[in-house]
């Protein structure tokens, strides 16, 4: 069964959020070639203001061209290689990228500023190419602008959008509390499941339905904080408008598995289904590790949403919440059912929990 990020369009949360890597990645390489050339100053033109402008357009132009290719074509293209045939490939794609796009540079600026004919501008371009000190300068500056975006990249995908620029500001080097939407989900009947497809096949089932229930996820906003087997934890900040972005969230996820559904039986004979728990309060939020760092979350809410989720068995309902996100978000009555006051394990008091319609 394979994954196809192609059918969610520019105009989706996915979509948008691709869109503005892009931009990131255009802007972050056009900056970085304004200081350089500046710092170099060593423009041959008497109108060195137009010769820069007209070279940043290009670089701009070109950026575009090359982001696109890092976040849609090499990365779909090169989702099965391993990361070190991923990493080299992209580079020498992209080097040669670089190259068209300073040919491109000094194309135009020979013809449009300096005056010459296209013939003289080749030539230029040529006779520069074949310095040996040119051509290392630029194969460095091309070489770590990859890296540095890569990294972002990957950043972002490890951590879930959005979080890049809050590790680089060391913004949770010290704990915080924030208060934060949780939601559980995890694959109902896994047991049962596993059993029958077996080790390699369950866990090539439970890969394809992570991504689905994930590209919902982000398409709403939604930051993914782990996946634990065949379970996602996911949050949102809490707002209002987020508590309609978690309910969104877990329709286009039932969605995209009906959407799919068909080849997920031709595959392995089974569709799945998810069950969620909801809840809302305080979480603490820092980094942790020593080697390996990551971000971690902890606290009571977070304990209480993973019982809630695993009442969902008890309680024979797939999407449970608590009273506390219940009152905090714009669901119409008829939106949840109490269950009344449930006993959570390991908590000394029960709280009442609510059926989700959606």
């Amino acid at each position: 069964m394979k994954l196809d990020t192609s059918s969610y369009s520019a105009f989706s949360g996915v979509g948008k959020y691709r869109l503005r890597t892009i931009l990131y990645i255009a802007f972050f390489w056009t900056g970085i070639d304004i200081v350089v050339t500046l710092l170099l100053n060593d423009s041959n033109t008497n109108s060195p203001f137009q010769s820069l402008v007209l070279r940043e357009l290009a670089v701009f132009l070109m950026s575009c061209i090359m982001g696109y290719l890092f976040v849609f074509t090499l990365k779909n293209a090169l989702r099965s290689k391993p990361p070190f045939v991923n990493f080299i490939f992209k580079s020498i794609v992209l080097l040669l990228a670089a190259f068209i796009m300073n040919f491109l540079v000094h194309f135009l600026d020979t013809i449009f500023i300096l005056g010459k004919n296209s013939g003289e501008a080749f030539q230029y371009f040529i006779k520069e190419i074949t310095e040996t000190k040119w051509l290392i300068q630029k194969l460095l500056y091309w070489l770590i602008l990859f890296v540095i975006t890569q990294l972002y990249i990957e950043i972002n995908e490890k951590y879930s959008p959005g979080v890049f620029m809050d590790i680089l500001r060391g913004k949770y080097m010290q704990p915080k509390i924030e208060k934060r939407i949780i939601m559980f989900i995890d694959l109902k009947d896994s047991t049962p499941i596993a059993e029958k497809l077996g080790h390699v096949e369950y866990f090539k089932f439970i890969r394809n339905f992570i991504f689905h229930v994930s590209m919902a996820l982000i398409e709403h906003d939604g930051r993914i904080y782990q996946y634990v087997g065949d379970e996602i934890v996911v949050s949102w900040l809490f707002e209002t408008k987020n508590t309609r972005k978690c309910m969104a969230a877990i329709i286009d996820a039932r969605k995209n598995l009906q959407k799919n559904g068909e080849e997920f039986r031709r595959s392995f004979g089974i569709i799945p289904e998810f069950r969620v728990g909801i809840h809302m309060g305080d979480v603490t939020v820092g980094e942790i590790g020593v080697i390996k760092k990551d971000l971690a979350m902890s606290g009571d809410t977070m304990n209480t949403t993973a019982r809630i989720r695993s009442a969902c068995n008890e309680l024979n309902h797939k999407f449970i919440m608590s009273k506390d996100f219940m009152d905090n978000s714009d669901l119409k009555e008829w939106q949840g059912e109490s269950l009344g006051i449930v006993d959570l394990k390991g908590k000394a008091n029960g709280i009442e929990l609510f059926s989700l319609k959606v």
